[in-house]
């Protein structure tokens, strides 16, 4: 399988999506948006779409251009019939570029949470090797409107939207399930200042580091769903 990554910012990187990949002698190409020169590809370049997190609003054209492309690419690949995964700010670039609205959420959500998955993701295939309530890392602050169709996955009490499924071959997730220590590390090294803001659902540095226990899990299960999502035929995972 050829996997496509769109990469924002240089740490916040597919981590156990590329492992996995590896183990599994799929190709991954990238297009990089913080270098000085990048490309989209061909739509028939790729079979998947790994769309990352950063740390810029999806509306943010006047600072970072390349983000009307990047949506009118996403809508392309979606209109394509690619599988697609967003993760993160991934998750709300599908959104915008199905025309749903992306804002600030009621609180941000920094460190390691359990989300709770609906019954319809556990009686679902691809999620039903997940148990309801799910610990795993966050970092956002803005949610979005729910694509028409769609439904919804996991949710927290703070974010609604967590993860959703459309047409069964487009997976949104805001949390982040392919996290590693190395990723995190990373983050909190170039992001970290927002530790320092108020918020009951964020978390210290030494808090996030204490729960790196979780990761071997996510590791596991997200090993999984890849092999589930990636290798199914299409509508294999429809719901409802």
């Amino acid at each position: 399988m050829r996997i496509h990554c769109l990469q924002h910012v240089p740490f916040e990187t597919p981590a156990t999506i590329a492992e996995w990949a590896m183990l599994h002698n799929h190709s991954i190409s990238y297009t990089c948006f913080f270098e000085k020169t990048c490309s989209l590809p061909s739509l028939t370049d790729f079979d998947a779409l790994l769309i990352m997190g950063g740390f810029m609003n999806v509306d943010e054209e006047n600072f970072f251009p390349w983000l009307r492309d990047e949506k009118v690419f996403i809508k392309k690949a979606i209109d394509a019939g690619k599988k697609i995964i967003g993760i993160c700010l991934g998750s709300q670039l599908i959104a915008a570029s199905l025309g749903c609205k992306v804002y600030k959420d009621k609180e941000k959500e920094i460190g390691f949470f359990p989300v709770t998955f609906s019954n319809e993701a556990l009686h679902n295939p691809l999620f039903n090797h997940f148990t309801q309530s799910y610990t795993l890392f966050h970092w956002h602050g803005d949610t979005f409107d729910l694509p028409e169709e769609a439904i919804v996955l996991a949710s927290t009490t703070v974010c609604k939207h967590q993860a959703y499924l459309l047409d069964s071959n487009i997976l949104g997730m805001q949390f982040h399930l392919e996290m590693n220590e190395e990723t995190i590390e990373k983050m909190l090294l170039h992001d970290g200042d927002e530790l320092n803001e108020q918020g009951i659902y964020i978390q210290s540095a030494e808090e996030i580091r204490s729960r790196y226990t979780y990761l071997k899990q996510n590791r596991e299960d997200i090993f999984v769903l890849l092999n589930k999502f990636l290798n199914s035929s299409p509508n294999s995972f429809s719901i409802g």
